[in-house]
Order: C-alpha cells, then structure tokens, then sequence
C-alpha cells in the first residue's frame, strides 16, 4: 500500500489511523513519532552517560534553569519554564538542596513560595556535566550548518508555543 494513500473516496482524506492501521503513515505521523522518539532516547543517552558521575539529564535541566532563571527564582516558576508539575520540581529541589547543589529559601513576603539559587557545588557539578554533555551534543549534530540548526531550533520552539497554548482552534473555525 502506498503510505499516503487511502481508500477513501476522491476528495476525501482518510484518517491518519486509517492510513496507519492499514501499515501506512503521513509525514505529519513520521515526524511526530520521531520527535518522542529523538527525545526519549537523547534522555535516555545522557542518562547513560552521567550516571558514573553521579547525575542525570533531569537534574541537568533542573539545575540550569535555576542557574539561568531571573532573580528572584520562585521554584514554581522553574517548574513552568521546565513544564513539570510542582511536586515533581519540589521533590528534585529536595534531592539537589540535600547534595548541596541548590539552596532554598522562604520568600520574605510570602511563605508558601520557595526561592532557589544554584550553589557553588552546583555550577562545579554543571560544569561537569555539560563536559560530558558538549561532546556528545557536537557528534548530535555533526554536519548539521549552523543555519540548520536555528532553523530546527525555531521549528520546535514554535510547535513547543502551540503546544503551550493548548492547540487553540483554528481560527475561522
């Protein structure tokens, strides 16, 4: 069976699982699988390889966006810059406060919001981790043009923007 072809009649598109139980597939399909699948496995490579010192690609990114966020770092707002839940985000605070990576202190004006600041143990072990992250990050993309790369770069930024919003309707719709 051609994958974009469907036995729907002239005129009618079929559904994308038509096409897919039938063993077929769209581009809009191939893309979407493999971007779960490029992120599932870059996780689970760099997960791989941090292990042996100690860290992981979540509190690589936990610690960076602390690192990069604007003062003052209110830990729900982290939390939103890495779409995950504030349970998630207080249970990493929690494991990185304990190994002295993060510090953790009660807002002045509001005592149900937690302000965080990456540590100096924190950037060393940051800097650690990006020495193990760069190389492996250069050989991702290697004989990608820096062009391409912002071009990707732009692409997910605007899919993870819909994303964000909720896939609104179209508009005319």
């Amino acid at each position: 069976m051609d994958s974009t072809k469907s036995d729907q009649p002239e005129g009618r598109a079929a559904s994308a699982f038509a096409i897919y139980r039938e063993g077929g597939t769209t581009p809009d399909i191939r893309l979407t699988i493999n971007l779960v699948l490029v992120a599932r496995r870059w996780r689970a490579l760099l997960d791989e390889k941090l292990r042996p010192i100690g860290q992981s690609s979540a509190r690589m990114e936990a610690m960076s966006a602390i690192m990069n966020a604007p003062d003052p770092n209110a830990q729900i707002d982290i939390a939103k810059r890495l779409r995950i839940e504030g349970p998630t985000m207080t249970r990493m605070v929690d494991t990185l406060s304990r190994d002295g990576l993060v510090a953790r202190e009660q807002a002045p004006h509001d005592r149900r919001t937690n302000y965080v600041t990456i540590t100096d143990a924190g950037l060393t072990a940051l800097e650690e981790i990006f020495g193990v992250v760069d190389p492996l990050r250069d050989r991702l993309f290697e004989g990608f043009t820096p062009e391409q790369v912002v071009t990707l770069t732009d692409q997910l930024a605007l899919l993870l923007e819909r994303l964000d919003d909720g896939l609104p309707e179209p508009e005319g719709d």
